[in-house]
């Protein structure tokens, strides 16, 4: 597997992320089978993996630190922090905290479920608009310097944002959706970050999982699964949008590769400092995701996916309005 640098820190081109084998896409999945499933991405060369205490809630970097305890020092665990604990009794947590005082208690417990010596990059999962983020800096700084925290990162932040925060404590990694179905980041997001030497890490890199070319306006999903309430999985939504995957379909054909792929290899054209995470729970997507990064789009290329994506209109939001809300502040 090819190595990138997100800003000093090394890691595969393509990461995991880990939140579906725990929550989100339907019930979580057979733990002794994710296990295994991480321990193949390893002995295959991945080494960047990503999860979140919101995350099952726990359950996810519990299971991340299990599945990765016999290679400690080898691999890098992202973590994310910035949501305050249920407390309705439903186990949701939907109130964002960054508090310093918070941070560095989830941190505590981070490093207890990810049994590591120290978080090797830890995200403030979403801006909280009630705690400058000069704040949540310089409580990460601290971390870093209690040797707690190797490397500071933000999520679905502004460009602003990152500034302020950068002055701070320097940032590693933005983690950020980006797809060819979800371009904002390319307004303002990849401009500031390649000024700042910042890396990128697009989540949802497959358009959680429509990209791939395994759904259409007739996929069951189940009634669990998140995805049942963004705008861009209505039925009509994604029928519409199957444009784009017919895109990725010809020129996937043409290389000898899958719709994933293609979409991946896309990512990894646009800068050297993006390292997409796309989840799985099963070991055929993960073998197809890392061969993405063997794909080769020439410049030419690029440029023919970009003109043919510029004609197809997306439709839907890509997530509800609650949702949206809290990103880019």
């Amino acid at each position: 597997m090819q190595k990138r640098k997100l800003r000093n820190l090394e890691v595969s081109a393509i990461g995991l992320g880990c939140m579906g084998m725990s929550y989100s896409y339907g019930p979580a999945k057979d733990k002794n089978e994710m296990i295994s499933l991480f321990r193949s991405a390893v002995e295959r060369g991945v080494t960047f993996f990503d999860t979140a205490e919101v995350y099952g809630p726990l359950t996810n970097e519990e299971l991340v630190g299990e599945a990765l305890q016999p290679y400690k020092g080898r691999v890098v665990i992202a973590t994310k922090f910035g949501w305050a604990p249920a407390t309705d009794g439903e186990g949701r947590w939907s109130a964002l905290n960054s508090r310093p005082e918070h941070i560095k208690k989830v941190a505590e417990g981070c490093l207890k479920r990810l049994r590591v010596d120290a978080i090797d990059l830890f995200y403030q999962h979403r801006v909280d608009p009630n705690v400058p983020i000069e704040e949540v800096a310089g409580a990460v700084k601290e971390l870093i310097q209690q040797g707690k925290v190797k490397h500071f990162g933000l999520s679905e932040a502004s460009a602003n944002t990152i500034r302020r925060a950068h002055a701070i404590q320097p940032v590693s990694a933005v983690q950020s959706e980006y797809s060819l179905w979800f371009r904002r980041p390319e307004e303002e997001i990849l401009p500031t970050l390649e000024q700042l030497g910042i890396g990128f890490v697009p989540y949802s890199p497959l358009g959680k999982g429509f990209l791939t070319g395994a759904m259409d306006d007739s996929t069951k999903l189940d009634s669990t699964d998140f995805r049942n309430t963004i705008p861009r999985f209505t039925p009509e939504n994604r029928r519409a949008n199957l444009a784009l995957v017919d895109l990725l379909r010809d020129v996937a054909e043409k290389k000898n590769a899958t719709p994933a792929q293609v979409a991946l290899a896309w990512l990894l054209g646009q800068k050297p400092w993006i390292v997409p995470i796309p989840g799985t729970t099963k070991l055929h997507r993960l073998e197809e995701n890392m061969a993405s990064a063997a794909v080769a789009l020439s410049p030419a290329e690029l440029r023919d996916i970009e003109s043919a994506a510029a004609k197809i209109e997306i439709k839907g939001d890509r997530y509800p309005a609650a949702i949206e809300s809290m990103s880019y502040r």
